[in-house]
């Protein structure tokens, strides 16, 4: 039997399997607005048969964004854009429609990936902000310390970006508390090394994140889901390990927090990361262990029999998945088959999959 496709809850939606579209940055917005690549890419995602789509990590501020073509939610302008994306997935897709919002922090004011990455050259670039005023890397511009009053416009920022989503309909909010943005800046050692009531033991570290948590958590209807891309692990020494997701896991759901996202590395170049097939899983494993959330893994999880596995052998509720949509936009559907199971077609396509499919014609 796949477990993959059972239904899940998470707070009060309903995704009819375990399979997500990782949120996957597109580097291609308009001023942070969404244009017709959005329209195609998304709406492509949407009738994927996956139960759940996230869009990419979405700035709260144009300061937030990782590069200047990344997408925003910050104002009147995005959030019309983004509407008609949700229109366009509503109406054809099935998938619940979720948004990842983010701030880059000191990996901000950067080059989109195939212009090279790295920061942006003079003329160009912004002050970027952080935790410390530490750079991420050498040739880096240094960022600027947050003081009291940047934590309260960013916290107000990701408030105003919540209020939006809600708007526009979306089932679920992801905030990104990994891989080197601001969020998991603030709580790696590795980065912050402040000595006030945001810097030094794990409980301070993790003040600011759980902060903006908790702002969004009475932000956000509690009939929809809300989640927190963690970090397993910083891969290098010193840095956060497993145990410390649990501890922020446990924190999230004693906030109203439905699930966490397990991911790891990015808060430091010098990290050595063990890419491989499921390299992630065994960090959501040991989050789901220790704490009493939902728990969704990411990583290089590209086989049907694979993800199965991860949520029949309870390592994972859910999987998440990026490349593997990238390679093949109806992964889901090629997992069914693979497992004997059934996902969503739109009938357009129910000539595409095999005949013994009971609801191959059917949304």
């Amino acid at each position: 039997m796949a477990h993959l496709f059972d239904p899940i809850t998470l707070g009060g939606v309903e995704l009819a399997n375990r399979i997500a579209v990782s949120p996957m940055c597109q580097y291609s917005a308009d001023d942070g607005s969404a244009n017709d690549w959005h329209l195609q890419h998304l709406g492509s995602l949407a009738m994927s048969g996956a139960g759940l789509l996230i869009v990419e990590a979405t700035g709260v501020e144009p300061e937030g964004r990782i590069t200047p073509h990344c997408l925003g939610l910050y104002s009147d302008a995005n959030e019309a854009a983004l509407a008609a994306v949700v229109a366009l997935c509503r109406r054809w897709g099935s998938a619940k429609l979720g948004i990842q919002l983010a701030h880059a922090g000191r990996k901000a004011s950067a080059r989109v990936p195939w212009q090279g990455g790295g920061p942006l050259a003079p003329g160009g670039a912004w002050q970027t902000v952080a935790s410390s005023a530490i750079p991420f890397d050498d040739g880096w511009p240094a960022p600027r310390m947050l003081d009291e009053a940047g934590l309260a416009r960013i916290r107000d920022r990701f408030v105003a970006a919540t209020k939006r989503a809600d708007r526009l309909g979306f089932d679920l909010v992801e905030l990104h508390g990994a891989h080197g943005y601001l969020l998991h800046n603030f709580m790696s050692p590795i980065s912050n090394r402040r000595n006030d009531v945001y810097g030094g033991s794990l409980a301070n570290r993790m003040r600011f994140p759980l902060e903006i948590a908790a702002a969004v958590r009475a932000a956000w209807p509690r009939d929809k889901a809300l989640g927190m891309r963690i970090t397993g692990s910083d891969w290098i020494d010193g840095g956060l390990t497993p145990d410390d997701a649990g501890v922020l896991a446990n924190e999230l759901h004693d906030i109203g927090f439905d699930y966490v996202c397990v991911s790891s590395g990015g808060v430091s170049p010098q990290a050595r990361v063990a890419v491989g097939p499921g390299y992630q899983v065994p960090f959501a494993e040991a989050v789901k262990k220790a704490s009493r959330i939902a728990v969704q893994s990411v990583g290089m999880i590209v086989d049907p029999r694979q993800a199965d596995a991860i949520v029949a052998e309870g390592r994972a509720d859910c999987v998440a998945l990026a490349r593997g949509f990238l390679d093949d936009p109806r992964w889901a559907w090629h997992a069914a088959e693979t497992l004997g199971a059934e996902a969503a077609c739109p009938p357009q396509y129910a000539r595409s999959r095999p005949a013994q499919w009971p609801g191959a014609a059917l949304r």
